[in-house]
């Protein structure tokens, strides 16, 4: 039995891809097996556990190894980055023990990595193996990636002091302040691991994206035209997305309640496993949302705690009563939901009733939009959101921006004004346009004969 051995970073978002990936393998070369080697941090990246059952439980072509925490202390780190690329380091020796054992009864044809995990890339030339990325954003945050070391030769300043537009190969002009968030300040360790990883990318044996041709022509254009990395060749990409978890059981209270509400009626509030606002910024957002008189379904979750200890573990459970504005449930009980923690997005943007989508940009939720046919408003927190934004809003035509006022607040006449657009005015039906042709290309991509199929297919027979 030959095996590919995946190596997620840790997070929730990373996770699902990357085990995503391992099922469209299993499902289409039923010769291979797949074997996950998974880091679950004693810190929050979301709740990977009950997850993991589930899989092992119904795909048994994937096993998973898990790798030993190493208890760190988040309070000694800057970032959550910082912390995830000091626990990938330091777990080397664990992912190298877990290579060697799985080698020795089988044989290992392809080494998959995340793009956080570089420093497990020279673990497999010990043991012959190639090593292919999995990238779990966009072939336009790749374009960037790749093209960072050159913009660092070029540059001497941090991209948050810059004030300018950022020119890089396949994209669109991208302002200085909206680049991925661990590379604004080229002092901090956050940029230099990441460009570290950058100048790696193209020594790998080839890059998976979690995309498909049709959604981000130029980008990946520009990466196999080699323009990306001027001084080295540009290793193959294959594009075999949209690569989503399915919909789960439709039991959960928000389906019923739209099962309730007129078709396409309903604009959708959810940003993503990690996502929080203020308590200040959610009693905007339900004014907005109060003012607009649209149907909502909106899931909160408590605000982010002032302690930095805190803000590693998992939020607790909101209490609603003091987090919205008084009388809003009764108020608003006719034309909306409000969920605590958790609704099962993709079941619900396939919901008829939805309309619209009101997101963070991570790159999952963007691609479950993407598949479902649905316009969406942007709102970006954190990572590569805020640079998503901007090439789904110049490239892809697929959203409409919500701006945040001086300070960084969006306020409730914005939130009201942006989910009018989208679900009732013209520009909402031009976006509403594009995500429906999306929807349809999505599907041919991975239909026989489609652009992922092929690229799948490629993939395999490089294996």
């Amino acid at each position: 039995m030959a095996i590919i051995v995946l190596y997620p970073s840790p997070g929730m978002g990373h996770l699902i891809s990357m085990v995503e990936l391992g099922k469209l393998i299993t499902k289409h070369h039923p010769s291979f097996s797949i074997v996950v080697l998974t880091l679950i941090p004693s810190f929050n990246t979301g709740t990977t556990a009950a997850y993991v059952r589930h899989i092992s439980a119904t795909f048994p072509a994937i096993t998973f190894h898990h790798l030993p925490d190493i208890p760190l202390d988040p309070l000694l780190f800057p970032s959550m980055e910082a912390i995830i690329f000091e626990l990938i380091r330091r777990s080397n020796p664990n992912v190298d023990h877990a290579l060697h054992s799985i080698s020795s009864s089988s044989k290992i044809t392809a080494f998959v990595i995340d793009t956080f995990c570089s420093p497990a890339m020279s673990l497999a030339e010990n043991i012959n193996v190639p090593v292919y990325y999995f990238f779990t954003s966009g072939a336009c945050c790749l374009a960037l990636l790749l093209y960072l070391p050159t913009l660092d030769k070029t540059t001497t300043e941090s991209f948050k002091d810059m004030h300018t537009l950022i020119h890089s190969p396949g994209l669109p002009p991208i302002p200085s302040s909206d680049m991925i968030v661990p590379l604004l300040d080229r002092t901090s360790t956050d940029y230099s691991d990441f460009l570290g990883k950058c100048e790696k990318l193209p020594k790998s044996a080839g890059i998976i994206i979690n995309t498909f041709d049709s959604l981000e022509p130029k980008a990946i254009k520009a990466i196999n035209g080699g323009v990306c990395v001027p001084d080295l060749p540009t290793p193959p990409i294959y594009c075999v997305g949209p690569l989503i978890a399915s919909g789960g059981d439709g039991s959960h209270e928000s389906l019923s309640w739209l099962d309730l509400q007129p078709s396409g009626s309903v604009v959708y509030l959810c940003f993503g496993s990690l996502g929080v606002f203020s308590s200040e910024q959610l009693k905007e957002i339900a004014k907005g949302l109060e003012m607009s008189g649209v149907r909502f379904l909106w899931v909160v979750r408590s605000p982010p705690s002032n302690k930095k200890e805190d803000q590693f573990l998992p939020p607790p459970e909101p209490d609603l009563d003091v987090l919205l504005p008084e009388g809003f449930s009764e108020r608003t009980k006719d034309r909306g939901l409000v969920v605590k923690k958790w609704a099962p997005q993709v079941a619900v943007l396939n919901h008829k009733s939805v309309g619209g989508f009101v997101t963070h940009c991570g790159w999952n939720s963007v691609l479950e939009a993407v598949c479902a046919g649905v316009p969406m408003v942007a709102w970006p927190l954190y990572a590569e959101q805020k640079f998503n934004k901007v090439v789904l809003r110049d490239e892809m035509k697929l959203v409409l921006p919500m701006d945040e006022s001086e300070g960084g607040l969006v306020t409730a006449m914005e939130v009201e004004k942006r989910v009018r657009q989208l679900m009732e005015g013209e520009e909402g039906k031009v976006v509403r346009e594009v995500a429906k042709v999306r929807k349809e290309e999505a599907a041919m991509a991975v239909s026989d004969g489609g652009s992922s199929r092929m690229a799948l297919s490629k993939l395999i027979a490089s294996w």
